[in-house]
């Protein structure tokens, strides 16, 4: 509507990321100034809960989940350092949010809503839709106030980091150094002597191989591994067993209509000159006499309301359209905008209406009276629903039930199973530490290997592999770790040793090679085409070797520098000339310039917030986590 959301386009990406990153806050102000005695983390008096580091830790550990899919292992989440990089991200924002707002930033609640009325996420047909708002948010187990308060404390810390990362310092003179440095060119022939060529002659002894046998056990061990029966209880499970009647249904549909209405929406167009609320006087006296000459030329002819907006409004996202704004619900707009465009009949014009932005004239265009979807568009909908609902409540109900009996009658799944309506299931071979799916986890292997269940032949306890999903197991058939015999991997051992004394030859050859070339020397080597490198640009060459080619001197040519190659063998690097970059122009200049800028921006950023941790009173609090330190 306005330009806030225009000038704000970054920070609508970031409010659109709240919806799926693990930081979202509960409570509001209540857990800000609670007294829980239990609370992980303290930032100057300020608590961070346990519910929201707990909250914190399950939904980056989904994030993670859904970025890794089948090669997620819950178990890393277990491990202090992955809570400590949690916890200290919310201290880290609870400093910044605190440090923004003691400096006097502040975000409006009109400004709020602009950026979250300009999410896509939330959008129906291009336009916000507060169901959608709303659901989006259930689904995150958030309320709109609780959303709203973190997307402003978001807002309002974004205005500090951006006073740092977009106000870095990059000299021309610096800007020119790294361009000279980064946009040499390095023209260069590359010799490869590999390994391959040296098998033929390279041979293993029968020695040789029971040294490199005896020396290297654990190459050659077979873990311990086992076969397990299990049971898996989990609400996905549950969904496809709970029946819900037709009947049932319709209650639901009945007794929640608000959740299949469509609200009222109205098309509005309007007229803005702008002008700040903090303006002088005479400033917005001087707007307003405008205004009001245009409010009376529209009243006298209200057809021309169009072409008046397209000439004086200054609002850039609808003067073109003739003001039109299209269809929008309440609340969605600014308090006094919204509250004109709600009283006004179809086609008539308001009188001047005051914002922060200005003064508005506004006419009225359409009015979509809400609606109630009808039962048999969305009895499906409900029925998942309420499937899923009724799933969910059963597994609460029943899973220390489940937990009990599998403990309970340590040798036997059967009652867990008939418990949970599932059938007990066979694994294949387990290998020890080696997690395979979302069901055999490193947890789930720390389990099935215990003594308990290996020894004493007891079940294992449930354990909880991903959400809502418990896991239960006993040993089937189980094979210690052991060490492959000599004879079953000789040949393996064999091509080992071949191979690396092939690789020594490579190595030694390319190594009296390079000696003689930077000698002067001309000895016969195969050399490739010629080829330009850059910095950025090196084809096949690894790091090191690109810094050894432009650390090169460039005083006598051809130069020559040689390596190992980290793909066995060794490299030799021809260089048979050097091409400085040309003199930047002003464009290529203040791009150089912008990205370094960014980059000391966002140090002095990184650096500030280093500081401010130094100066805050940090207190954490769990065990598991870091020792409890105080800082004054």
């Amino acid at each position: 509507m306005f330009d806030f959301v225009q000038e704000k386009k970054r920070l609508v990406q970031i409010v659109l990321a709240l919806i799926i990153l693990p930081f979202a806050f509960f409570g509001v102000d209540s857990y800000r100034h609670s007294g829980d005695s239990d609370a992980p983390a303290t930032v100057n008096g300020e608590t961070i809960t346990q519910q929201e580091f707990e909250t914190a830790l399950r939904q980056q550990q989904e994030k993670i989940r859904q970025a890794m899919g089948a090669n997620f292992d819950p178990a890393i989440f277990d491990k202090p350092e992955m809570k400590h990089a949690v916890l200290d991200s919310l201290v880290s924002q609870r400093l910044l949010m605190n440090r923004a707002k003691s400096a006097g930033l502040t975000v409006t609640d009109e400004q709020v809503a602009q950026v979250i009325a300009g999410v896509d996420a939330f959008k129906d047909e291009g336009k916000f839709d507060k169901k959608r708002y709303v659901s989006a948010l259930s689904n995150q187990n958030m309320t709109p106030a609780i959303f709203e308060a973190r997307v402003k404390d978001e807002l309002t810390g974004q205005q500090l980091r951006e006073s740092y990362t977009q106000n870095g310092y990059a000299a021309n003179a610096v800007a020119d150094n790294i361009i000279a440095i980064n946009e040499q060119q390095r023209v260069v022939s590359v010799a490869q002597i590999s390994g391959a060529s040296f098998m033929a002659q390279a041979r293993a002894d029968d020695n040789e191989i029971k040294a490199y046998y005896s020396q290297n056990q654990k190459e050659f061990q077979v873990p311990e591994q086992v076969k397990v029966e299990y049971v898996k209880f989990s609400v996905q499970d549950l969904t496809a067993m709970v029946e819900v009647k037709t009947e049932d249904v319709r209650k639901y549909y009945e007794e929640h209509p608000s959740e299949f209405e469509t609200p009222e929406q109205r098309q509005a167009a309007h007229i803005l000159l702008t002008v700040a609320a903090t303006a002088p006087k005479a400033e917005q006296d001087a707007v307003k006499a405008r205004a009001e000459q245009l409010l009376a030329s529209v009243k006298q002819n209200p057809a021309r309301f169009a072409e008046l907006a397209k000439q004086n409004s200054q609002d850039p996202g609808s003067a073109a359209n003739g003001g039109d704004l299209g269809f929008f619900g309440r609340g969605m707009m600014v308090k006094p905008f919204d509250e004109a465009v709600f009283s006004l009949k179809t086609g008539e014009i308001s009188g001047l209406v005051k914002s922060d932005f200005g003064y508005h004239i506004i006419r009225l265009t359409a009015i979509k009276p809400s609606k109630t979807a009808p039962f048999e568009e969305v009895s499906a909908s409900v029925l998942t629903k309420l499937r899923q609902q009724r799933a969910t409540e059963k597994f609460a109900e029943l899973a220390d039930t489940f937990s009990n009996r599998v403990y309970e009658q340590s040798d036997t799944l059967k009652p867990a199973a008939t418990l949970a309506g599932v059938q007990v299931l066979q694994s294949g071979w387990l290998s020890k530490g080696q997690a395979t799916d979302e069901l055999w986890t490193a947890k789930a292997l720390q389990a099935v290997f215990s003594d308990d269940v290996i020894k004493n032949k007891r079940n294992t306890a449930a354990i909880e592999v991903a959400p809502s999903t418990l896991v239960a197991a006993r040993l089937l058939e189980h094979k210690p770790a052991a060490v492959r015999a000599i004879n079953d991997v000789q040949d393996l051992i064999r091509q080992k040793i071949i191979s690396k004394k092939a690789l020594d030859m490579a190595v030694k050859q390319g190594t009296m090679l390079l000696g003689q070339l930077q000698k002067g020397d001309k000895p016969a080597v195969e050399w490739s085409a010629q080829q330009t490198f850059t910095h950025a640009q090196h084809g096949s060459l690894d790091a090191e070797m690109v810094r050894q080619l432009f650390q090169a001197s460039s005083d006598k040519m051809p130069g020559y520098i040689g390596a190992e190659s980290k793909q066995g063998g060794y490299i030799i690097v021809r260089i048979d000339a050097v091409k400085n970059a040309d003199k930047p122009d002003e464009l290529k200049r203040s791009r150089y310039v912008q990205q370094l800028r960014q980059i000391t921006g966002d140090e002095m950023f990184q650096a500030y917030m280093a500081d401010a941790k130094k100066d805050a009173k940090i207190k954490l609090k769990l065990p598991e986590v870091a020792a409890d330190t105080d800082k004054p």
